[in-house]
């Protein structure tokens, strides 16, 4: 592929970059998961994770890149010798892998964070490409806080890394610096300067710290570049990251001004958006674009009018483009088991047992029960909630009593199994809430600060489940805690112990940049 191909290659880095945001570290499992869907979602590069930053890290690289075969499998990797090394070891069972190596290039990096000259800088990143070179074909060289750095200087490093091996070159925002008119015309200029630009792709990946990632991204194709970094809802460090859906439905909107296009499978992306959602604890705001619960609502009485009489007079594309269509699903009580598990195959889920198949099967009845109508959104909470309950227990929760009225304090009794013996706690609270929580503290001792609580109904009415998300901290270590259920006192509770059994798994995620 050239940069003349009106075809722009989405690199999806949820996996990795996504990862970064406080409180979002997936467990290997969790990322084969989401690796899966990103495939059916056809994402041509799926950005695995920092090979070198954690055994875990590692271990999920490796198992996504022996899994997927219809994507390149990507790892992270400094311009330092273990670093590639590790990644290449990772990517070794890849049907299609590649290696990002990457070093920063802006003078304010170089002088404070490197503590290099720029000579040192290039020789830095021209070694790591061709150490990385003779490990795989593949080589992503990424300029980092590119935004923030000078353009002579961009253009003798990415010449030398293209002569030494690079095909794709990555032009970062990192600190989501760029306005979109500048950042397009770096791109430009870059692409025209450089003698052998056109031996490589070029890349952008834009940070939404100034929520400019999405319009600064499509500046950059406009002006050349042909590959976008993103991730899933716009997950990401800080602010985050430019937003998968929304690029991939600008282009496809707007062919008509952009002339480029993408390979994705676009009735895949609300799916993918919900499971992402469902594994981090990170709820998709209602009104975010194309895949907020508002993005095809219409509440006033001229936009009801006009879409009833005709579409296109307030949509610009159908729920059903990206996915929206499949919501409601047909099983009920008296279904069965295996059509069941169809169901959770066909939403990008597989059972790794059948003792987790008959646990998830279970709680799809005891929920069946409770509501009349089900949906697939229950279904992926349901899933996420049963392996959340499943992971490290220490800590589960048997019973729960609360005592809430107008004029009284709010009283939690619990009765929580600690190794598999039971222990009675009770305490009071502002709320019933705070209760449950201010008992199963004073039952763990964690210490653990707590740094969000967020509750998210799953779907409308007032039977819904409610999936809360409970963030802990404590000594540096962030953890997210997930629970679901009809009783949003309950699926609070389940979410304070799934955190709690986190921190006592004390599973260690180094960040790959300290």
């Amino acid at each position: 592929m050239s940069r003349n191909d009106d075809r722009v290659i989405i690199f999806d880095t949820t996996l990795r970059d996504g990862e970064q945001s406080p409180g979002a570290s997936m467990t290997r499992d969790e990322k084969l998961r989401i690796a899966k869907q990103l495939e059916k979602l056809r994402v041509d590069v799926i950005e695995a994770g920092f090979a070198i930053a954690s055994p875990g890290d590692f271990e999920s690289v490796k198992t996504i890149a022996d899994t997927i075969k219809d994507s390149t499998v990507c790892s992270l990797s400094r311009a330092l010798d273990a670093d590639i090394d590790r990644a290449g070891e990772a990517l070794r069972g890849a049907n299609s892998g590649r290696i990002h190596t990457f070093i920063a290039t802006s003078p304010i990096h170089m002088q404070y964070k490197l503590q290099m000259e720029p000579d040192q800088v290039v020789e830095n990143a021209v070694r790591a490409v061709k150490r990385a070179r003779n490990l795989i074909d593949d080589v992503e060289f990424s300029l980092e806080d590119a935004s923030r750095s000078e353009l002579d200087f961009m253009c003798r490093i990415i010449e030398q890394v293209i002569d030494a091996g690079a095909r794709t070159i990555n032009i970062p925002d990192t600190v989501g610096y760029a306005v979109p008119q500048e950042y397009g015309n770096t791109i430009a200029q870059l692409i025209a300067r450089v003698p052998n630009a056109d031996k490589a792709i070029f890349s952008v990946h834009c940070h939404n710290d100034l929520g400019l990632a999405v319009a600064n991204s499509l500046a950059a194709v406009n002006a050349g570049a042909r590959q976008v970094e993103c991730t899933i809802n716009g997950l990401g460090e800080r602010a985050g990251n430019a937003s998968l859906e929304e690029i991939v439905m600008a282009l496809r909107t707007r062919e008509d001004v952009l002339g480029l296009s993408t390979g994705i499978d676009t009735t895949q992306i609300v799916p993918a958006s919900r499971l992402v959602s469902s594994v981090t604890g990170f709820p998709v705001q209602p009104n975010k674009a194309i895949v907020g619960a508002n993005a095809f609502a219409h509440e006033s009485g001229i936009h009801q009018d006009g879409v009833l009489k005709h579409r296109e007079t307030y949509e610009i594309m159908t729920a059903e483009d990206v996915g929206w269509n499949t919501n409601r699903m047909v099983l009920g009580k008296l279904s069965g088991r295996n059509a069941f598990r169809t169901r959770m195959e066909e939403l990008g889920t597989t059972f790794v047992s059948d003792a987790e198949l008959n646990t998830a099967f279970s709680r799809f009845k005891e929920l069946a029960d409770k509501k009349s109508e089900i949906f697939d959104d229950d279904l992926v909470a349901l899933v996420s909630d049963a392996r959340a309950s499943a992971d490290h227990e220490k800590y589960r929760l048997s019973s729960l009593n609360v005592t809430s009225q107008t004029g009284e304090t709010p009283v939690a009794s619990l009765v929580v199994s600690v190794d598999g013996e039971e222990h009675s706690v009770e305490a009071s609270g502002s709320g019933p809430v705070d209760a449950a929580f201010k008992a199963l503290e004073q039952l763990a001792h964690s210490g653990a600060n707590l740094q969000l609580y967020s509750v998210n109904a799953i779907t409308s009415g007032t039977d819904s489940q409610g999936e809360v998300t409970v963030r802990l901290e404590k000594a540096g270590r962030i953890v997210n805690g997930l629970g679901a259920d009809t009783d949003i006192i309950i699926a609070s509770a389940k979410a304070y112990i799934h955190a709690l059994n986190m921190l006592d798994a004390n599973i260690q995620k180094a960040h790959p940049q300290v």
